[in-house]
């Protein structure tokens, strides 16, 4: 096995999964304009996958892993061509469909991380990080700096998913084959092999689901609260607080207001991809520490947007670069403490299961933001802001 061949191979996969996620988010001005709230794109872009998260647990050892492959390219295509070129409705639709793919994507490549060890989990947590980076700048580049039209731009992305073909290139390890399916070794696979074809007993059902939460309820204080409210702070601030952390034009380097947004999420994107690529290097033991210093990043862009205290942009960028660090450090953390501390035969379950945690606390950030930032608009505008109206 070629490690750098893994590594990169999982690289791949989590560029593919995030990027049309995170292209989405940086559009959400462009798709509905400044009168909405833009949480209502990141409610359609993570309620679903949060959904087959929180229920995945359940039944996604049920699935092989080669029929959710071809489960996140026809669901993850059909989306962005919806997004592209449908009506407000037909785009909400759109997003639902990409934001299924992207759940039960997340789910499926750090389930087969467990196979792969920390290489596949470093390769993982590196793309991910890399498509923010690679989908707010390009998306920035295509319609800020070049002009490329918004339908013409979000188009090129629904070529992205065929990517994933690229899974059946995977190197055998761990006795796990790509290219079978069912995955001959998964744990959770031969479980199912060897389940008698009776239909199952009520009492057996009932025994499963009893086992599931009892094993949820082991990664709720170690790695989801800290996860969850990471992500509940960070999200608040990218969706709710940032459209409302504005200047005067003439005194920010864009040229429409609009371009202030993409800019704060290409600069957060550029952070997580340098903290989800620094495990490696850096690691950090007690999650709770970047939970806290969000949660004041929160409270500090809040207070701006009421108070108007912090003098130019600049410092708000810097504000969010770092935002980015602390978020991306959160998210590789999480999941390298759990390779570290899951004994091996709950590890590929557990990977799957603290997914979960960072959709959760984006769920409830949209919910918060509906209210949230319509209030900090109205009340700019009260005091004579009224840059949160324009687009």
């Amino acid at each position: 096995m070629a490690i750098d061949r893994v590594y990169s191979s999982f690289w791949l996969f989590g560029l593919l999964n995030n990027v049309l996620y995170v292209v989405i988010l940086s559009a959400a001005v462009d798709l509905v304009g400044p009168l909405i709230p833009k949480a209502t794109v990141l409610l359609a872009d993570i309620l679903p996958a949060f959904l087959i998260k929180i229920s995945a647990p359940f039944f996604i050892h049920l699935i092989p892993y080669p029929k959710r492959i071809a489960s996140l390219i026809v669901l993850s295509v059909i989306g962005m061509l919806l997004v592209t070129f449908g009506s407000l409705g037909l785009k909400i639709l759109g997003i639902i469909l990409a934001s299924l793919s992207s759940g039960l994507g997340e789910i499926t490549f750090l389930q087969l991380t467990h196979f792969y060890g920390e290489t596949g989990l470093n390769g993982w947590s590196s793309g991910t990080g890399g498509a923010g980076l690679i989908g707010s700048g390009i998306y920035m580049l295509l319609t800020t700096v070049i002009g490329i039209s918004v339908q013409s731009s979000l188009l090129l992305f629904s070529i992205f998913p065929f990517g994933f073909l690229y899974y059946y290139k995977l190197p055998a390890v761990h006795n796990y084959q790509p290219v079978e399916t069912p995955p001959s070794s998964s744990p959770s696979t031969e479980q199912l092999e060897t389940q008698p074809t009776s239909i199952s007993t009520k009492f057996d059902l009932q025994r499963h689901i009893t086992n599931t939460i009892g094993k949820l309820k082991k990664l709720i204080i170690p790695f989801m609260i800290p996860l969850s409210t990471v992500y509940l702070a960070e999200y608040l601030i990218n969706q709710s607080v940032a459209p409302t952390l504005l200047f005067p034009l003439e005194e920010m380097p864009f040229k429409a207001f609009r371009d202030v947004y993409v800019a704060y999420g290409t600069l957060y994107q550029l952070g997580v991809f340098i903290s989800r690529s620094s495990a490696t290097f850096i690691r950090i033991r007690n999650l709770y520490i970047p939970t806290i210093l969000q949660s004041i990043n929160l409270v500090v862009l809040v207070l701006q947007s009421l108070y108007y205290y912090i003098p130019n942009v600049y410092l708000i960028m810097l504000i969010v670069f770092y935002e980015g660090l602390l978020g991306g450090a959160a998210y590789v953390n999480t999941f390298m403490l759990v390779i570290d501390t899951v004994p091996e035969k709950d590890r590929e379950f557990s990977l799957g299961a603290t997914s979960m945690s960072d959709s959760g606390g984006i769920v409830i950030s949209a919910l918060i933001g509906l209210w949230l930032e319509p209030n900090l608009c109205n009340y700019q505008v009260d005091h004579g802001r009224e840059w949160c109206k324009l687009h």
